[in-house]
Formats: C-alpha cells, structure tokens, sequence
C-alpha cells in the first residue's frame, strides 16, 4: 500500500499495462498505416480531381476522425465515470477495431462513386469517436493501480506503445509492399493492413476480457461518491474548468501538433515535398521509431525522479525553436539537388495579386482558371517551391525558374476542353524548364545522407517523447479520481484530436498557398510556443500526488 493505493503484484500490474496498452498500440497502428498511405488511398476513392487536390482530400478524410474525438470523449468519458473504466474501454476498442477492419473492404470511387468516399468518411467518424473513449480509460486505468513512486514510469508505458502501433504498421506495410510488389500493392494489397487488423482486436479484447475494474474506481462506488454528472461536475465548477483549460492549452495542444509533426508531417514532407520513395520513407521512419522507443521510458521515469512538469517544457521547447532549421537541415541531408537547385535557380510566380486564388480547395468545385491559378496549381502538383512577387494589375502571371521565363495562360474565357489542353501544355512546358535548372524529380536514393537524416529526426522525436512520455501521469494526476475519465479525455482529444489530426492538411494547405515548403511548420512553432508559456506560468506539479479522491 502507498499512500493509500493498492500495490499489485507484478503478474497483475503487467496485464493491467498490456491490456491498456493494446489499445493505445490499435490506435496508432491504424493511424500510421492511414497516414501512410494516404497518397495510395486518394487515388482510389477521390478522382477527377488534381494529384495535389486529391491527397488534400484524403488527409481530410484522415482528419475528420479527429473531429469526432471530442464527442467520444464526452459519451464515453461518461460511461467510463459513471459505469466503469472497463466497461467504457472494452466498448471503445470493439468499436474503434470493426471500423478500421471495415476500410479493407469498402468499395472505391470505381465501384460505387461518390459513395466510396462518403462511406470512407464515416468510418473515419466512427473509429475517432470510439477513440475519443480510449486514451482516457487506458491511462487512467494504469495510473490507478501504479503505485505513486512508479506512476509516470508505468503510464510510460501507455505512451511508448504508441512508438510500437508506429513500428507494427510500418512492417505490415513494408512487408506486404515487399511481397506483392508495388503495382498490386498500388491496386489492391493496401487494404492487407486494414484487414490484419483484426488479430489486432482479437487480442487487445482477449487480454481486456480478463481484467476488473479499478479499484479506486470500486472504493467510489462503494461509499457512495461516485459522481451522477461527470459533465456538469467538469465544465461547470470553476476549479475543475480552470485547470482543464489549463492541461488544454498549455500541454495538449502543443503535444498534438508536436507529435504530429514529428510522427506524420515528416513522412509527408519526406515523400511528398522531398520525393523520396515511398519504402525508403517507411525504412527511415521503422528506424526512427525504434530508436525513439526507449526514450519515452527515459523521460516517463525522469518524470517520477525530477517533476513532470521540467521534462514537458523541455519538449515544447525543443519543438519551438527546432523544427524550421530542423527541416531546412533535412532537405539539404535528403536532397541536396532539390536544395541546391531552390538556392541557384529559385522560383518566382509574378502575378496581379487580385488574380490569384487560395490554393485550398475542400470540396473541389472551385474553378482555378487564371493565369496565377493555372501557374501556381502546376507548381502545387510538381511539388516546387516558389516565392510570389506582385506584378501590376491585369498582367498575365510569369513564371521564373532561374533565369527562365515562362507566360501561363490566361484561361477564364476558354472552354473546358481548351483550359485543360492549356493548363497540361504549361505543366508540360514548366517540367521542361525545371529539368533543365537541375530541379529533380526525385531525391536520388544513393545521394541521402542517412546519418544526418536520421539525426534530425531523431531531433523531432526527442521534442515529442519528451513531452509525452510524462503526460499520462500529469494529467491523471489534475483531475479528481470521481470526474477523471471525462474531466481528461475531452480536452485531450480537442488539443490532441483537432490541434494535432488537423496539422497535416493545415500545414499542407499553408504550403499550397504560399508556396514555401517551410511555411507549414509556422503551425506547430506558434502552438509548442503557447503551450511553453501556459505550462511554465499556469501548470502545477503534480509528481507525488495522491490520486484516490
């Protein structure tokens, strides 16, 4: 017994962990393995549209499971302060694993039509609502059996198995890649991940099935303290709203734009910005992840010897002030023809302001027909960067790739089928002149400094297991034992959910836009900034505390 609470025996506490963490590993397994392909998933259930609108598209998709978090949050948070913590999880991680088991055999855009991606994003819906139970459940479910000497280390575990869903779909996927070959890869073998999948489920509900409830839940339960509205109790008493603002804004938002952008903006900027090879993005990543893994144990533990809150700063601040040079470091390590072809012969788009449309299309009926459109919607799908200058009003837009110029053309009075000859014609025409100002089409896989590039990630994943391998253990410990499940789970899946899911087509949008492969980082640099200043000057230490109340 410690400071009241049970000390279970090892046997016990390990299957208390494992089951917990099973569901953690579910969750990140389906979110890599969507992140990942997401580029093969846009091919197939959003056509007609451009490649650059198309993968918009599915990181939308991707992202409106994000937007269903907070709700899940809410009715399960619910369930899990009313009813129990078992019964909440074990309804979450059925829901959560028949939605992404369902991905492998939904039809696509060419079977059924504009169907295929409705259905897509109901699914998406389903499995982040059913999340929105998870997270909270699991870690509070560890945390009120972990003693208080060992609670970060033991919650520690909760987060280094998201490091293990990471590893776990990068093999799937690179072994299935590996054993059908990319063409059916391509064309069919990407639903393989999704379906495996429910071996997934099956265990996580096995080992699920064999646990009890809390115990600090039971001791509330039994002497009558167990809260009838853990919503109203929440978001209506002062005390309790300030500090889940507090865990809001200054640990949960910048953890999900940090993790994010460590875990998933990286392999998008490596693949789509960069132009590296698919496989060899996953093979980079594998390492990455596997090398970052004991690193959340490292910090979770430090946590229990120095406070939570000193080991969370350092992570937000290591994301504030690393991630731009981080990645201007990565591109020069990944490929150096790309950086020295920006550097010697840049790209300008000279164009009437008044004439140029944001490059952000969410339901792909917007018309980009001038000639600033037509240019910088070519430079979008080519993946360049570029730099605006403002020309006078009514010029046509011009194009400078080093010292070549190159006149888009004018397309609002064309007919479709003379806008599409003219907008291919200049596609055309700008990778003639990009070819032969050394601008590549891929990074060469021979020429990438794999020790640099593996540093600078490393670099990211320290920032993000820092902040994270404590924070299970921080935010059980805000909250009282009565209001936990929801009082945590909500505004973690808003920071979390909404910050964080929504960074990848946020961040994309703003480079689509602006047309600086950079500016997209912005995002997470402002939000990690907020969160450092919110932490250090609002956030109490809570390492020590006694969570049975």
């Amino acid at each position: 017994m410690a400071n009241g609470q049970l000390a279970p025996g090892r046997r016990h506490m390990a299957l208390v962990v494992a089951a917990s963490a099973a569901g953690t590993v579910f969750e990140w397994y389906d979110f890599f393995i969507f992140g990942s392909l997401a580029a093969i998933i846009a091919k197939h259930f959003f056509t007609g549209v451009s490649d650059a609108q198309a993968y918009l598209f599915a990181l939308l998709t991707f992202a409106a499971g994000f937007a269903a978090r907070p709700f899940g949050a809410l009715v399960f948070g619910h369930v899990g302060d009313v009813v129990g913590r078992k019964r909440a999880f074990l309804v979450t991680i059925t829901i959560m694993g028949l939605a992404t088991f369902a991905v492998a055999f939904l039809p696509d855009y060419a079977a059924i039509g504009a169907l295929a991606p409705m259905a897509l994003v109901l699914i998406r819906v389903l499995q982040g609502f059913a999340i929105g139970g998870e997270y909270g459940g699991a870690a509070i479910y560890v945390a009120e059996h972990a003693s208080v000497r060992h609670r970060g280390l033991a919650t520690g575990w909760i987060q280094a198995a998201a490091g293990l869903g990471l590893v776990l779909a990068l093999l799937v996927i690179l072994s299935v890649r590996r054993w059908l070959g990319e063409t059916a890869f391509a064309d069919w073998g990407w639903r393989v991940p999704f379906g495996v999948s429910v071996l997934l489920l099956a265990v996580s509900l096995w080992i699920r099935l064999m646990l009890e409830e809390s115990p600090m839940f039971l001791r509330i339960l039994e002497t009558g303290r167990a809260s009838k509205a853990p919503l109203s109790e929440t978001f209506l008493q002062r005390d309790n709203l300030k500090i889940m603002l507090v865990a809001l804004v200054g640990l949960l938002m910048g953890q999900g734009v940090v993790w994010y952008t460590a875990q998933f903006y990286t392999q998008f900027f490596l693949e789509r910005v960069l132009k590296v090879e698919p496989a060899v993005v996953n093979i980079v990543i594998m390492v990455v992840v596997l090398a970052s893994l004991p690193l959340y144990m490292i910090f979770a533990w430090l946590s229990d010897r120095i406070g939570r809150k000193p080991v969370m700063l350092f992570g937000l601040a290591l994301a504030t002030v690393g991630f731009i040079p981080g990645f201007q470091m990565l591109t020069q390590a990944v490929n150096p023809a790309l950086a020295r072809a920006s550097a010697n012969s840049p790209v300008v788009v000279a164009a009437d302001p008044g004439s140029c449309s944001l490059q952000f299309d969410l339901i792909g009926k917007a018309k980009f027909t001038t000639s600033c459109d037509i240019a910088k919607s070519a430079l979008a799908n080519a993946g360049v960067p570029y730099t605006n200058v403002a020309a006078a009003p009514g010029m046509a837009a011009i194009v400078h790739v080093g010292n070549l110029e190159l006149r888009a053309p004018e397309g609002t009075d064309l007919a479709a089928a003379g806008l599409k000859t003219a907008t291919q014609d200049f596609a055309t025409e700008l990778k003639f002149a990009l070819d032969a100002q050394g601008y590549p089409a891929k990074a060469e896989t021979g020429a990438i400094d794999l020790r640099r590039t593996i540093l600078v990630l490393m670099l990211f994943m320290l920032a993000a297991t820092a902040l994270y391998g404590p924070q299970a253990a921080a935010l059980v410990e805000l909250f009282p034992t009565r209001i936990r499940y929801t009082a945590l789970s909500v505004p973690y899946h808003i920071g979390v959910g909404w910050f964080g899911g929504f960074l990848p087509a946020t961040a994309f949008a703003i480079v689509a836009a602006t047309g600086n492969i950079y500016s997209g980082l912005w995002y997470p640099v402002i939000v990690a900034a907020i969160g450092f200043v919110v932490t250090l000057l609002f956030l109490p230490e809570t390492k020590g505390k006694s969570i049975e109340d």
